[in-house]
This record gives C-alpha cells, structure tokens and sequence, in this order.
C-alpha cells in the first residue's frame, strides 16, 4: 500500500525525512501501529509433550515483549537487560554483562539528562537541548556521550542500553538502532550534537500530527495491562518500520484488527 493511499485524519500527516521522502497520512500511521501492537505471525512449536508440533501465533513485533512490560522500580539491572532482549533478541552471556556493565557506566549521564529536562519531555525541549551551540551540559550531549561510550566498549550493543534507557523514560530518552541511525545520519545539519536532533526537529515540526496519533493509538490500546506510546516511541516505530521494510506488513497486519475497524467507523 503506497503512504498517500486514504483519507488522512482531518487532512494530517507526517513529514518524516527519516523515514522516507513522502508524508505518511495518521490514518496510515495509526494502522501501522496498531499492526506493530497487535499483529501476529505463525510459528511452527514443537515440545517434549508434542514432538510432532504445532502451529501458534506469537506477537509480530516488540509490543508484548518491550512496551507493555513494567519498569523496575529498582536501579537498572538484570530486568532493565531483559526488557532490552525483548526488543532485540537474546544476549550470550558476554553480551549480557558487557550490556549490564555499560548500563552501570552511563546512569551517571542519563541521570544528568533526566535532570536537566526537568520535567519536560523531549520535544518540549528546546532546540539549544540538542545543538553544539548550547553545550556543554545539554540533553543531547549526554546522549551522544552514552552511544559514544557504549559503541566504543567491547562486546556492547547500544541499541540494547538505548532500548533499556528509553523503556525507564519513554518521553524523554530515544531510542536508537542500527536501522534508524543510519536513517538519521542523512538528515543532520552542522549544528546538531547527534542524531537525537533529527528526532527532535520531526516532532516539533509535526506537533499536530503526532498529538492526534498518539490521542488515537492511547484509546484504541486501551485494555487493561496496555501501555500508552509516547511520540517519541510512535517516532521511532514509524521510522524503524520504514527503513527495515516492515511497514507494509505492519499495515496489513493493522487493518485486520478490531481496533482499526472501530477506528475506521470514527473516521
């Protein structure tokens, strides 16, 4: 299904260069989302009990197993890597440490840029937040300083530490992997401190546009044990979607739901 195929809600879309040259319609984003929470795929299952095996459906993508787990109320830890594996597969047991390790050495900097928001959430900052000309001290300089390290570490894998910081402050720490940095890394001017500036510049410049899908995708996954995704995370699904080729499935996989049904006769 092409991006500008449908009616967008009230007219809106979503200018993501990130994520592709053309805007992406919210009616096309709340189905993509609603295929990356809801979709399932067929998984052959064999066990001692039933050595002939059997077909089951298990979630499609991360939602199960990465945005509605809680957050431990404990300091990062084991659970904090747990979570972190529901998102991109299991760890060895080298990997696993080298990841615990290196969420130890950066708490200092997330905690100083959880500080230095204040309360706000990433695209309530401002532009100065993620720009050279702001530093030292800002939000995204100690972003850029905990990919940095954790890139530079043996056997770590940033996007595990990324995911495991953005699952403990969903609305203010992104999330990042190889797929979207390399999709982001196009779209950075002279000034930004990293990445996470080209994140910021799309939500500020769609303030419309994701306020109205992250209102629809919060009612529409809605049941008990759900858990709202902020724009920064819708941000990230979108993008991630696009650049790893999944968002026509996801989209599939979105229309066939109860919700988008529901959705649709709203709209």
């Amino acid at each position: 299904m092409r991006q500008d195929e449908g009616s967008s809600v009230a007219g809106l879309s979503l200018a993501l260069p990130s994520a592709g040259p053309d805007p992406i319609p919210v009616d096309v984003a709340v189905a993509a989302v609603l295929g990356y929470a809801r979709g399932r795929r067929p998984l052959r299952f064999r066990s001692p009990g039933q050595p002939a095996g059997s077909w089951v459906r298990v979630p499609a993508f991360g939602y199960e197993r990465f945005d509605r787990l809680p957050v431990d109320a404990q300091a990062p830890g084991d659970a904090d890597v747990l979570v972190a594996e529901g998102l991109h597969g299991r760890l060895d047991p080298q990997g696993w440490a080298a990841v615990h390790g290196a969420l130890d050495r950066v708490s200092t900097l997330a905690t100083a840029a959880v500080h230095r928001a204040a309360g706000r959430t990433f695209w309530e900052l401002p532009d100065e937040e993620l720009s050279v000309l702001g530093e030292p001290g800002t939000v995204g300089a100690a972003l850029r300083e905990i990919w940095t390290r954790c890139a530079r570490a043996p056997d770590v894998r940033p996007e595990f530490v990324s995911a495991a910081l953005h699952h403990r402050q969903p609305a203010l720490m992104p999330h990042l992997d190889r797929t979207t940095r390399r999709q982001m890394l196009p779209h950075m001017v002279e000034s930004d401190s990293g990445v996470e500036a080209v994140i910021h510049r799309e939500l500020r410049g769609n303030p419309a546009g994701f306020a109205t899908l992250e209102t629809a995708t919060a009612a529409l996954l809605g049941r008990e044990g759900d858990v709202p995704l902020t724009r920064l995370r819708l941000h990230d699904i979108l993008v991630w979607l696009s650049g790893s080729l999944r968002l026509t499935h996801a989209l599939q996989l979105g229309h066939a739901t109860a919700e988008w049904a529901e959705y649709a006769a709203g709209h």
